[in-house]
């Protein structure tokens, strides 16, 4: 069992988050950060309804700046690169992992069913399941950063202002109400960029890597931290 102290160790980490990048790795070594980051998190959508190949494609390109990586499938990935990033243990989706001592991350990614029957869809009931299952685990650390590809209803980062609508995961929403982590990551949805607050829980949405976001996670002083960045 990992010793899940605070470790000094952790002070002034730094992670740079992406998603929605459907294929489109251009921007990524133009982030400014990374040559100070401790990792990079991907929440989802590394392709475009593109399978292992595809996604292999995407990760060779991040991996080039010689960061670990983390990652996980968004809606638009279809399922063999969920096993995929399992066989090359980097995989998010369903699992716990410990990112530094104290700190547990863990992921939820595809999405819940959209109108445009994309490759990796699951009901609302399921998204509730594993959050469940993963948070019997995760809450056992002081800091805790859940990686959701779908965004929670009803925050900045799951609206369409085109529709005037919000079309995050209710699951998520509630997950999030009910446990405060420190941080949600997500995405999905490229028109809610932005950070917005469920309680005390930091939701971050970086936007598409394509048009240039990025977000940046820190822990320093015992706490987590994120910020949106822009190439």
């Amino acid at each position: 069992m990992p010793d899940k102290r605070q470790s000094p160790e952790n002070s002034g980490l730094l992670w740079i988050v992406v998603g929605d990048i459907h294929d489109e790795t251009g921007n990524f070594a133009k982030i400014p950060e990374l040559v100070k980051a401790a990792g990079i998190i991907v929440t989802g959508d590394l392709t475009q309804f593109g399978g292992a190949k595809e996604a292999k494609k995407v990760l060779e390109a991040i991996g080039e700046s010689g960061l670990p990586v983390l990652a996980q499938i968004g809606n638009m990935d279809k399922p063999e690169i969920d096993e995929w990033l399992t066989g090359a243990g980097i995989n998010l989706h369903t699992v716990v992992r410990e990112l530094a001592p104290g700190i547990a991350i863990f992921g939820i990614g595809a999405s819940t069913p959209t109108p445009f029957n994309t490759p990796s869809e699951f009901p609302e009931k399921t998204y509730s399941h594993w959050l469940k299952q993963e948070w019997d685990q995760a809450r056992k650390y002081p800091s805790t950063v859940l990686v959701s590809h779908n965004p929670p209803k009803d925050t900045v980062c799951d609206y369409i202002p085109e529709a005037g609508i919000h079309v995050g995961s209710v699951a998520v929403r509630e997950f999030l109400e009910q446990n405060q982590p420190d941080i949600c990551l997500c995405g999905h949805i490229h028109e809610g960029r932005g950070l917005d607050h469920v309680g005390r829980t930091l939701v971050v949405n970086p936007g598409t890597l394509a048009s240039g976001g990025y977000a940046v996670m820190t822990y320093a002083d015992g706490k987590l931290s994120a910020a949106l960045g822009q190439v």
